[in-house]
């Protein structure tokens, strides 16, 4: 299925994009972090092939990966996709060629002196960043455009070979750069990154889901409808106990209605009982598309 091209997933995409090309740039690179993916291949080869830059290195792998993606995969690498990769590599190049780092960093090369301080901040804002163009439909390219390719054509476990490809590239930086430490903090920011893009997209994705018994379905239902623009279901449920009847309503809203919703619910019926629940992804009319 196509991605709904709106100005919400244009927007996303360049913060996802500039996110991730500050963090590789001004954090990853200069400390020799090396978490996976072409942005990792591409500090480890302008280290050992030093022929281009850094970010030169990056484009190249890029649109190399893009053209396997498009002989083997045809559209399905997708604009998005081809947009976010060029448009992170070119970013890239445009802070190496005003040097920005140099002007920025106290010692021209990194932002401070602590490297483990420095392997959090930057992660956590690459992840974020990725996460953000995920969200939007797209990807940076790269490892996501071969997992592709591999699902195509192979009965691999996608998520393991990128895994174990990810983690190849991190251990060779054990080899490549003479300090060990570096090495090991790769190693933990190739999980950590993992980590932190699973807990932000499903937070971005992240609903709760009510079912309330009440007395009052109808105002209730009335309620969600009326002022939250979601659907309800209604269903009677009878009390095993005092076999009284009532009314069972299900809902799913988003969490920042959540509070609005159960307050309402406790003035409309401060004897409703409620169970609250949090969804990892809502699929259908009002929330994401399949």
């Amino acid at each position: 299925m196509k991605t709904k091209v709106t100005f919400k997933n244009f927007l996303s995409m360049h913060v996802g994009i500039v996110l991730i090309a500050c963090a590789t740039y001004f954090i990853l690179v200069p400390n020799h972090f090396v978490t996976g993916g072409m942005t990792g291949l591409s500090v480890i080869l302008s280290t050992v092939l030093p022929i281009m830059p850094q970010p030169t290195w990056l484009m190249v792998l890029n649109v190399g990966v893009l053209v396997l993606g498009f002989i083997f995969l045809g559209k399905q690498t997708g604009i998005f996709t081809v947009y976010c990769s060029l448009g992170y590599s070119a970013l890239m190049m445009v802070f190496d060629g005003f040097n920005l780092r140099e002007r920025i960093a106290p010692n021209g090369v990194t932002l401070t002196e602590e490297p483990f301080l420095e392997l959090v901040v930057g992660i956590t804002i690459y992840a974020i960043g990725t996460a953000i163009i995920f969200y939007a439909g797209a990807s940076s390219g790269g490892m996501d455009i071969v997992a592709l390719i591999l699902q195509k054509y192979t009965n691999i476990d996608v998520g393991k070979a990128v895994l174990y490809a990810n983690s190849i590239i991190a251990v060779s930086s054990l080899f490549v750069f003479p300090n060990f430490t570096t090495g090991i903090l790769s190693l933990v920011g190739l999980f950590m990154n993992s980590f932190v893009i699973d807990t932000v997209i499903d937070n971005f994705n992240s609903c709760k889901y009510f079912i309330v018994i009440t007395e009052k379905p109808e105002l209730v239902a009335e309620y969600i409808m009326n002022e939250l623009h979601h659907g309800v279901t209604v269903s009677d449920a009878v009390g095993a106990y005092t076999q009284q009847k009532k009314g069972m309503v299900h809902t799913v809203c988003r969490r920042y209605e959540a509070i609005r919703l159960r307050q309402a619910i406790k003035k409309i019926d401060e004897n409703a009982f409620m169970v609250i629940t949090t969804s990892s992804e809502i699929i259908g009319k009002g929330f994401r598309s399949v």
